[in-house]
């Protein structure tokens, strides 16, 4: 390997295919040292067994606020990945007291009951689409609203507020697209629009889970403070949004990139759930990856870590190794099983993925019923790809039916 540290995230040939760096840096270099955008240097791991040993090892922290930690992004604050107010960036107790907690909102019954209603407003944003007329963005007209639908529904907060959320989100998520000056004003006011909602919320309370939440809260048994309850309604919103709404657009645009699979799919809809899989897997567009702070030795890959080290998870580049996969580099709808990264691992894995891998299929069943014709209106090569922030996407999808 050359002695010069590549910046990180590598730059992708094209919107749906993966950086060359993954596969080379799996066959010869599954531990290497990267330059983040802030200008420290991490260690980015690339196999499938070293990503998911260090996922689920409590010893790698998200204590990415620690002297010695590097900075993720280029700001100060580090993005989302630099916050501490959230129990999702604690370790221990606090942070699985957190996660039963919160994770009653996912559980499959609540998933599944939620499903019809999902259906419902997938349905009214086709014919919506319909209506205005191909071609049409599918990113605008349903990749981003549904989701963000469905994340304010569940915590009771009005949708119409869509376009601040995403905003705010941006800022958030953001490694060089905004200036600190920007980010700081967006989360006050993010922040501000929280604590007002939650006061709200607390002079009426409804069945929505921001609700419940605060009546844990004002139980006064220490479970869920003030500032954790904002912190927690923060980050369902951005990542209950954010990410799936990237992930409708590119699985559209890597299932319509070859017609095969859209036409496999036509003739065999109960393809769709291991076919939302597979796109979860073969993603090559994901974003920046999962960051973990080593707080004491530890040995990966035959290498010894000190403490202090930060290293960088791309549980994208795992889910295409063919230590893990046969023909890792080739989409198959009916790949079973299917033990992809794409949700995390271990303590902190995704708490939403139910939620996700629901809102994936409906609008999948949704689109193949709805538009059987439905195709790219744009060559594959030329979708552009969201740059600047930690998660991946793609700016638009143009389709035509």
């Amino acid at each position: 390997m050359s002695d010069v540290v590549p910046d990180y995230p590598f730059r992708n040939p094209s919107a749906l295919e993966p950086p060359p760096e993954w596969a080379s840096l799996r066959d010869g270099c599954p531990v290497a040292p990267i330059r983040l955008a802030s200008g420290d240097q991490a260690l980015l791991l690339t196999r499938y067994d070293d990503v998911r040993q260090v996922l689920s090892d409590p010893r790698f922290t998200r204590q990415l606020d620690a002297d010695d930690a590097a900075r993720v992004t280029a700001n100060e604050s580090g993005g989302v990945f630099g916050r501490s107010d959230t129990a999702s960036s604690a370790g221990g107790e606090a942070h699985m007291q957190w996660r039963r907690l919160v994770g009653r909102a996912f559980t499959a019954k609540r998933v599944l009951a939620m499903r019809p209603r999902m259906e419902e407003m997938a349905e009214h944003l086709v014919d919506a689409m319909v209506a205005q007329g191909s071609p049409a963005d599918l990113v605008a007209a349903l990749g981003f609203p549904l989701p963000v639908w469905v994340i304010c529904d569940l915590l009771g907060v009005p949708d119409s507020d869509r376009d601040r959320f995403s905003y705010w989100s941006d800022t958030m998520l953001s490694m060089t697209r905004y200036g600190q000056e920007e980010i700081d004003a967006a989360q006050a006011e993010f922040d501000a629009y929280l604590s007002a909602h939650v006061a709200a919320k607390r002079a009426e309370p409804g069945g929505d889970l921001l609700s419940e939440l605060i009546g844990i809260v004002d139980a006064a048994d220490g479970r869920l403070t003030e500032p954790l309850l904002v912190g927690t309604a923060r980050g369902l919103l951005v990542a209950g949004h954010e990410t799936t709404a990237n992930m409708i657009g590119k699985m559209a645009a890597m299932l319509l990139s070859d017609r095969s699979r859209w036409e496999a799919l036509l003739a065999e809809p109960s393809l769709v759930h291991p076919a939302v899989e597979e796109v979860l897997r073969f993603d090559a567009n994901p974003g920046f990856g999962m960051p973990r702070y080593l707080t004491e030795e530890v040995e990966v890959a035959d290498r010894k870590l000190p403490a202090g080290t930060t290293v960088i998870c791309s549980m994208a580049s795992a889910n295409r190794d063919e230590r893990a996969f046969e023909r890792a580099g080739e989409m198959d709808l009916r790949r079973s099983p299917n033990t992809h990264l794409a949700f995390g691992v271990g303590p902190h894995s995704c708490l939403g993925q139910a939620l996700a891998r629901t809102e994936l299929q409906t609008v999948l069943d949704v689109l193949l019923r709805r538009l059987p014709g439905l195709e790219l209106a744009v060559p594959a090569a030329e979708l552009a790809p969201r740059e600047g922030l930690l998660v991946g996407g793609l700016r638009a999808v143009p389709v035509r039916w």
